[in-house]
């Protein structure tokens, strides 16, 4: 049986890990696949598996799907519901950054290498007239990583995913400061196919059907995705990358 590449972007909070592994073996199961999944540690190893090999199934974050599906041959098949993809703006708890206002030019803002969190930050920050030039960026592999910055006064500021923010330990929120949150709702991580995959059907058709008993809905529920996926047009998809391109320009 041919053994197909199934791949997760690495923006997800570590407790998700293991829905991740439930999800792919349920869906081997129940479509009669082999589905070989790739979890990358960063953004960096995720182009590599991707340049290097056949991935003919990715989930992944806005901004990377919107350059998958222009450039590289995928489509946007489907989209957890009412999971959009929310991001946060924090400083350290005992810094004298107590609200958006108070970040300056010449900051230095800590964050993993998600870009589309970056942009919709940038867009926030917009309303006290900072732009991307005006920062120093420090990038790290991990949030966890950029948490530790902040709170050490590494950085004046950190851009987090709302989820992994929010999955954070209570020691390590006590420590951080929220600044403001975004509420976008029309912007979620993807689920594409390559052009070409022969069996996307019955792919499609186990995932949309998960959270119709007990074992998928404990995978979607470790997912941190309840009520599963839903499917998503072309129109659907071409609509979130005008809107991810709306934020760029």
């Amino acid at each position: 049986m041919t053994t197909h590449n199934m791949l997760i972007a690495p923006d997800f909070s570590p407790e998700r890990f293991a829905g991740w592994h439930m999800f792919n073996t349920l869906i081997q199961k129940r479509a009669n696949l082999n589905m070989h999944l790739n979890i990358p540690a960063s953004h960096a190893e995720q182009e590599q598996i991707i340049d290097a090999s056949d991935t003919q199934v990715i989930y992944a974050n806005p901004f990377d799907a919107a350059i998958l599906i222009r450039e590289q041959g995928y489509r946007a098949v489907a989209r957890p519901i009412g999971k959009s993809d929310e991001m946060v703006i924090a400083a350290a708890a005992n810094s004298n950054i107590n609200r958006l206002e108070d970040i300056q030019a010449g900051a230095t803002i800590t964050m993993a290498d998600n870009r589309d969190v970056k942009l919709i930050g940038l867009r926030l920050l917009e309303a006290v007239d900072i732009e991307e030039a005006d920062l120093h960026w420090d990038i790290t592999e991990t949030y966890q990583a950029a948490a530790r910055k902040v709170i050490k006064g590494d950085a004046q500021a950190a851009f987090f995913l709302a989820e992994i923010f929010h999955s954070f330990s209570r020691l390590t929120k006590t420590q951080l400061s929220v600044l403001i949150e975004s509420d976008l709702a029309d912007i979620s991580h993807v689920l594409l196919i390559k052009e070409g995959f022969p069996d996307t059907q019955i792919f499609m058709d186990a995932v949309l059907n998960l959270h119709h008993d007990d074992d998928g809905k404990e995978a979607l529920t470790e997912l941190g995705m309840p009520q599963g996926f839903e499917s998503m047009s072309e129109e659907d998809a071409e609509f979130m990358i005008d809107l991810m391109q709306t934020l760029l320009d």
